[in-house]
């Protein structure tokens, strides 16, 4: 038996106005040997247990095309063009094949296409014909097409954010497209559509009880797996929402059962999942008064990279400056252009340099400040869910008020403790850390900070979900004022 594997992600912010290009592509690594140098947006584990799971089950692996990108706005059309051609050639001349895994995003778009894969997938699915199973894993924060479900029912997303299952997700993935092949499984998909837009992260309750839901669903007798996809809630496009699917074995009625129960559930609990968004001036207040043990960490919702934002805005910088706040650990800011004049200087000089707020409205004002050169890595990097990410060269600075900056090159949101602690900044005694990230540190912080404050700064991703200007989608969502209530 042979199956083929390949992956391609990309998470389009449609309000991004820089587009992904063959280059963003190129700093996660474009791949063909699991052992090639990347780290595939940390989906490299995940190729390898797939190989690893497979080939235990007397599976040979064949490898296609593997890419990733850090979220921007529309991928490049000639650059989408080049990876699906590549890995529609890879899959011909592994043929005849008897399972396809696919590890994907779920949210790629490019100017002329609102679906990626779906495009995809069907363009798969000619190839192989109607008998091979196809099976896909998928973010959480996807698009779940109806293209994508005509391609093949075995689709299943992350049940975690933090993702903190990527590699969990693609072998059950695996594990149903070889059970669908050998026939011990018929998987039959049921799907219900949630109209929110938002971000809901599943440390805490009442989402971790809803996490703990999908997997008692699993354990049902007839289930073969449960995803709540949260949906990319910037990017624009007509199917874009949450949706709840259930892949049951042989029995339709069944996965539309839960589909449709957890959906409802989703809805029902909308207010106590969506987190509390603090404003810069409270968060600061609050910062500039805190006296816990550990630090309070200040989350940079709106310029995470992981959204599609840049990492390079100054509006917490500039805050903390203004009020003399002092103690602070902040990272990491994508400014390759400060990074090579701190080489430059080397470690120890003290000079005015400027400091983010580069690329656009969205980013704020570039800061002046007179800093010292602290510390230089000529390739440094931070844990990725057990995998590593690229930060390139990289420098820590410390300004006259106190503050210690991570300043990177490959834009990256905070992952790890050791974005800091590599640069050798320290985060214990601290009176806070603030982070480019949404989510994801969480997972890695938890133990260090003694309380968290997602900020809404100015940026891309905006906080204020109701009136996100969305041209193509449906208007009828929650927490838009206008929406009409048809689950309550």
């Amino acid at each position: 038996m042979r199956l083929f594997l390949a992956s391609l992600l990309a998470e389009t912010n449609t309000f991004c106005v820089i587009p992904t290009g063959r280059g963003a592509f190129e700093e996660q690594g474009i791949c063909r040997q699991i052992d090639d140098p990347g780290d595939l947006m940390g989906m490299r584990p995940a190729l390898v247990a797939v190989r690893e799971f497979a080939e235990s089950a007397g599976w040979d692996v064949v490898l296609g095309l593997c890419t990733a990108a850090q979220p921007l706005g529309p991928v490049v059309e000639d650059v989408y063009q080049e990876f699906r051609g590549a890995i529609l050639s890879d899959l011909a001349a592994a043929m005849p094949v008897d399972a396809v895994v696919l590890v994907l995003h779920g949210a790629m778009t490019t100017e002329t296409c609102n679906d990626c894969e779906g495009d995809l997938l069907s363009a798969i699915r000619r190839l192989v014909g109607p008998k091979v199973p196809i099976g896909i894993s998928l973010d959480l924060h996807c698009h779940f097409t109806a293209e994508m479900r005509a391609a093949t029912p075995i689709h299943v997303a992350y049940k975690e954010y933090p993702h903190t299952d990527i590699v969990e997700t693609a072998v059950t993935v695996t594990k149903l497209a070889i059970a669908a092949r050998e026939g011990s499984i018929l998987p039959q998909i049921g799907w219900a559509k949630c109209p929110m837009i938002g971000v809901w992260p599943t440390t805490n309750s009442p989402m971790r009880e809803i996490v703990e839901e999908l997997r008692q669903i699993e354990n049902q007798p007839g289930i073969l797996s449960v995803s709540l996809g949260h949906g990319m809630a910037y990017g624009d496009v007509p199917e874009a929402g949450a949706c709840a699917w259930v892949v049951a074995d042989g029995d339709i009625e069944l996965a539309k059962f839960y589909a449709e129960h957890l959906s409802n559930e989703f809805y029902r609990l909308r207010h106590e999942i969506s987190p509390t968004f603090t404003s810069l001036n409270d968060a600061l207040d609050q910062l500039a008064n805190w006296q816990a043990p550990r630090p309070l960490a200040l989350a940079d919702f709106a310029d995470n990279p992981g959204g599609g934002a840049m990492g390079d805005s100054t509006f917490i910088l500039q805050g903390l400056i203004e009020r003399g706040i002092g103690g602070i650990a902040l990272g990491g800011i994508w400014d390759p252009g400060a990074v090579q004049l701190c080489f430059d200087a080397g470690v120890g000089a003290k000079f005015l340099m400027r400091i983010g707020g580069k690329t656009g409205p969205a980013s704020g004002l570039p800061t002046d400040v007179t800093a010292q050169v602290m510390a230089l890595v000529p390739d440094h990097s931070q844990d990725d869910f057990g995998a590593r990410a690229n930060l390139g060269p990289s420098a820590w600075v410390r300004t006259e008020q106190g503050i210690d900056v991570a300043l990177i090159s490959v834009r990256q949101q905070v992952l790890g403790l050791d974005l800091f602690t590599g640069l050798g900044i320290e985060l214990n005694g601290r009176r806070g850390i603030v982070v480019k990230s949404m989510q994801h540190f969480l997972s890695a912080f938890d133990t260090v900070v003694g309380n968290v404050l997602f900020v809404a700064t100015p940026g891309l991703l905006s906080t204020d979900f109701a009136n996100i200007p969305f041209k193509h989608r449906d208007l009828l969502f929650w927490p838009r004022e206008n929406y009409i209530d048809v689950f309550d």
